[in-house]
């Protein structure tokens, strides 16, 4: 087993969103990843720079933050070379890292640009660092940058950040602050495949919370409308549990729910509804416990929605 702690740059259309491909919103132009073992040993480092093929010139804000330009992407290969090579390098088993949740997405998207196999399984779990530094440091809700975390933790900064390979390393470093179980504990999944029948999706149990995601549906309105996806569960007995405030939009693609465990509780339900690349629905539910403070202040704010909604609907008849 290996862990992979991967890095990309990529590059964007530089003459509007009006030209850019709709598949190919982002194009990979550099892969950096350090190979750790399970002591969070380093083992070996990849990194290649991409001849980009579609946005062959660098978008303003590309060029603002990744340290590349034109000239070094002279004698580069292409996407299909650098992705074969770097898969061949992460060897048996790799348990993918990153920090923040962009990364495995944006390369399977190149990847499926380039009708390449997606050699991932499915579901793709990986380990969003940032994510996992804010629940052992943090709040568990920020998301900070990975300069920030080098700076708390005070490891040295010796090389500059915004390449792959720099991110990559300090992402390791940060990884290497924390344990085997904090990281293996919190794992996350990516959403670029998502489930295509009831029998593959997705049920996630974690210590205090539970993760759904469900199959894909033509409309959000189906999607709410099926029993799945609306039932509550508490994650801490498994058992049924009785809802105290029905599932609400609470505006945008976010609805909640409040239940009553009568052995742990109050459990807030949240579904956030996505749409994939095709444009059908899914949902990811989350369900874990809270405390009254919280359950009251759901309370308050279904009801604020709903004095929200009277109010417009009134505002409309005058």
């Amino acid at each position: 087993m290996n862990y992979i702690v991967l890095d990309l740059e990529w590059n964007q259309c530089p003459y509007g969103k009006a030209k850019e491909i709709a598949s190919l919103p982002f194009e990979i132009i550099e892969i950096g990843a350090v190979r750790l073992n399970e002591a969070l040993q380093v083992t070996g480092q990849f990194r290649e720079i991409v001849r980009p093929q579609v946005y062959t010139s660098l978008h303003f804000r590309t060029r603002e933050i990744v340290t590349l330009r034109s000239l070094d992407f002279e004698g580069a290969r292409s996407f299909q070379e650098v992705a074969a090579d770097f898969f061949a390098w992460c060897l048996e088993e790799p348990l993918f890292c990153t920090w923040g949740p962009a990364d495995l997405t944006e390369l399977q998207r190149n990847l499926s640009y380039y009708n390449m196999e997606n050699p991932f399984p499915f579901p793709l779990m990986y380990y969003d660092i940032q994510k996992i530094f804010s629940i052992v440091y943090e709040d568990r809700k920020s998301r900070k940058s990975l300069e920030y975390a080098v700076d708390f933790l005070h490891l040295p900064k010796e090389i500059s950040f915004h390449s792959a390979l720099s991110d990559a390393m300090y992402t390791s470093l940060v990884m290497q602050k924390l344990t085997e179980q904090q990281i293996l504990e919190n794992s996350s999944v990516d959403y670029f495949r998502t489930p295509l029948t009831r029998s593959q999706e997705i049920y996630l149990h974690y210590n205090t919370y539970d993760k759904f995601v469900s199959r894909l549906f033509p409309s959000r309105n189906q999607a709410m409308k099926d029993s799945i996806v609306t039932s509550m569960r508490c994650p801490l007995c498994r058992k049924s549990v009785s809802r105290k405030i029905r599932w609400f939009s609470a505006g945008g693609h976010n609805h909640f729910c409040l239940a009553w465990c009568p052995d742990h509780g109050y459990l807030k339900g949240k579904i956030r509804l996505r749409k994939n690349t095709d444009q059908m629905t899914y949902a990811v539910k989350t369900i874990r416990p809270i405390s009254e403070e919280e359950a009251s202040l759901l309370y308050e704010r279904k009801e604020m929605l709903k004095s929200k909604r009277r109010e417009h609907r009134h505002a409309q008849t005058i």
